[in-house]
């Protein structure tokens, strides 16, 4: 499987592919958005221009988004909300699947709590992914988000096939034959 994680920022928007194999994870390609201090509406551009071509030359399975938090400062999660729509809306036109976790969710599956703080993460994720250089920020916060999303797939496809085991659906049933 492979997952694109998205960490969105107006200004910044962080990105990361990863690649999944059973507990295997690689590094495919990650980096950051960078829209500059242009127009609103510019800068969205950018965004979702840049993530359309990411996608186009990665093809990821699927997309990962931390979803939106609470902020104090209600203009600040408003262009936060924005840059997401954008993140969303090239995720939906590249037709992936999609998953939203909090950031609680990811710094919990990454750094094994859910108040780890961004040195905590990035030090967790350039660990996972084996990399000597500490990534920037944003880019190691996508990482995470993706890392997140592998972990959560691969725990819902067990719990699946666990169900599906203890049920018999996986077992073949009995044919009953036909009375001539």
């Amino acid at each position: 499987m492979r997952v694109l994680g998205i960490d969105p920022g107006s200004r910044f928007t962080g990105w990361g592919i990863v690649d999944a194999q059973g507990s295997q994870m690689r590094l495919i390609a990650s980096g950051v958005i960078e829209a500059g201090d242009g127009e609103f509406v510019s800068r969205m551009v950018v965004i979702g221009d840049a993530l359309d071509v990411i996608i186009k030359q990665h093809q990821p399975d699927e997309a990962a988004v931390e979803a939106i938090f609470h902020s104090k400062n209600s203009q600040s999660a408003l262009k936060l909300g924005h840059a997401r729509g954008v993140a969303l809306l090239s995720i939906g036109r590249a037709g992936l699947a999609l998953g939203e976790y909090p950031p609680a969710t990811v710094k919990q599956s990454v750094a094994g709590h859910g108040r780890a703080s961004k040195e905590q993460v990035q030090k967790m994720v350039q660990m996972l992914l084996g990399r000597q250089d500490l990534y920037r920020e944003d880019e190691s916060d996508a990482l995470a988000v993706a890392l997140c999303h592998i972990q959560m797939a691969g725990s819902s496809t067990s719990r699946l096939l666990a169900r599906m085991e203890r049920d018999g659906a996986s077992k073949p049933k009995a044919r009953r034959g036909r009375k001539i």
